[in-house]
């Protein structure tokens, strides 16, 4: 079944174990340089303490949380920890910090060699890894549920206590530039979508890459990593998730154990960072040795900021959302039907994406790739002209009865998987959503009409709120030719 974001539009990266910006396999770079885009919010006063399908949200002794999800279909658990601090959160000068830290997380402790952290899970017979986006670090283990208690008291001892030598962060920071050549600089829609969202921002941090800017890489220290631990892994910021065949008031009885006696102290204070009003088209030009064209469209719009209470930016933000999936959000969707189908179809492939959720901006994207002997030109044209026909002629309600249908049928499907519970779980804590948000977004998801999403088709697709990237592909024989990743590389 095609779809073309999960309902919360965090999810993309993790399934993959990914950690910089890159989404799944397969997946746009666009869609994983914007895998979040909303300020964070504090948990909504109703916030309830258990959700319909029975997950519990506890605050532990030092103030970190908790959140248990049942699922006894499998003798298996996921265990993750969360933290709501991400490359957003870091200073110009120090970018990719947050995702250095996550490498040399898996450098050892006080009482755990480098390297045997991953080796002991996988004795446990099970696996890890980690990943960091603009709004959030994550680490998780999926191993049997009996071994919960062993990957509990390794994950908190690494969380309080990392600890490497200097030379270990030598040869790691070694492996995250080669990851950025490889999967950026080597990359040319990657590169593209680097450029793209570093013209769209101008005061939003979401302008810096995750995986960090080169000359940032050259310069950090050992100390930046450890002063960026320091402020940030502390309970305070932090959630364990865990989800599976797990009893809730064991675990909760672990928790406490292992991380409830964890030194806390308070965050740094989050200034706003508020991006300006835009003022007019914003256009760049991206060479790139590359085979075809490829062109990137981002709109300015509101971001999802509650699942409850909805002001008139939300319900904007969810039509937004609707008017994704009728674009691209299943296969023969319009973009497919009017831009790729046909004796002369303008583009090999066209896509759209709303990212309406996640601590900074939100953006509205769509991509093609010019079909043979078609110009960029030709599928931007074809791209702004399927918006404007829905500003004019709205959609059918046959349309937006399957888009709504494919969410209900995806999001029970995705609940098979605990890692994808699990997910879900902590993708709503960073954002302040309550535990049952993906409930109450499909409920208000049924309610959006089609004449809404005409309205929002109409009045957020100007020039003054786009920015156009367009890569000029340059001859092939100019590619640097890369070895495979160095050893040791998590992602």
């Amino acid at each position: 079944m095609k779809r073309a974001f999960t309902l919360l539009g965090l999810l993309a990266s993790i399934s993959a174990g990914a950690a910089t910006n890159v989404a799944a396999p397969g997946s746009s770079p666009l869609v994983a340089q914007a895998t979040a885009a909303a300020p964070v919010r504090a948990a909504a006063a109703d916030n309830p303490r258990t959700n319909a399908a029975g997950a519990q949200l506890f605050t532990l002794a030092n103030g970190m949380q908790l959140i248990v999800q049942p699922d006894h279909r499998a003798p298996t658990a996921v265990h993750m920890v969360w933290l709501r601090v991400g490359s957003m959160d870091e200073v110009d000068g120090t970018s990719g910090v947050a995702h250095v830290l996550e490498h040399m997380m898996f450098k050892g402790s006080k009482t755990v060699a480098p390297g045997d952290f991953s080796r002991r899970v996988a004795a446990l017979g099970g696996r890890e890894n980690a990943f960091t986006s603009r709004d959030y670090t994550g680490y998780y283990q999926q191993i049997p549920a009996q071994k919960l208690e062993d990957v509990m008291r390794l994950e908190s001892d690494r969380f309080a206590n990392m600890h490497w030598p200097d030379e270990e962060f030598k040869k790691e920071i070694e492996v995250v530039k080669e990851e950025r050549r490889l999967r950026t600089e080597d990359q040319p829609r990657a590169l593209l979508a680097e450029q793209l969202f570093a013209t769209t921002f101008n005061a939003s941090p979401y302008r810096r890459p995750v995986v960090g800017w080169m000359s940032d890489l050259d310069a950090m220290t050992p100390a930046d990593v450890r002063a960026f631990h320091r402020q940030w892994y502390t309970p305070t910021n932090a959630v364990v998730v865990v989800a599976g065949d797990v009893q809730v008031d064991k675990v909760r009885a672990l928790a406490e154990k292992y991380y409830g006696s964890l030194p806390a102290h308070a965050v740094p204070e989050r200034k706003p960072r508020t991006e300006p009003e835009q003022r007019g088209l914003r256009r760049i030009a991206v060479k790139a040795p590359a085979e075809q064209a490829y062109v990137a469209l981002a709109f300015r719009v509101p971001s999802l900021t509650r699942v409850q209470d909805l002001q008139a930016s939300d319900r904007d933000a969810l039509a937004l959302l609707v008017l994704s999936a009728v674009f691209s959000g299943y296969d023969g969707a319009r973009l497919e039907r009017a831009l790729t189908q046909g004796e002369q179809p303008v583009a090999d492939s066209a896509g759209s994406s709303a990212m309406i959720t996640g601590r900074g901006p939100a953006l509205f994207l769509m991509t093609g790739v010019p079909a043979g002997g078609k110009t960029a030109q030709q599928v931007e044209d074809a791209l702004r002209a399927e918006l404007a026909r829905v500003a004019r002629e709205g959609i059918s309600e046959a349309e937006l009865a399957r888009v709504k249908t494919q969410w209900i049928a995806s999001t029970v499907y995705e609940r098979d998987s605990v890692q994808n519970q699990a997910q879900e779980l902590g993708s709503n804590w960073v954002q302040g959503f309550p535990l049952d948000a993906e409930e109450r977004l499909l409920a208000l998801l049924r309610t959006i009409s089609a004449e809404e999403v005409q309205a929002v088709a109409a009045k957020y697709f100007g020039d003054d709120q786009l920015t156009i990237a367009t890569l000029l592909p340059q001859p092939l024989e100019g590619a640097r030719k890369r070895p495979a990743p160095a050893a040791g590389a998590r992602h």
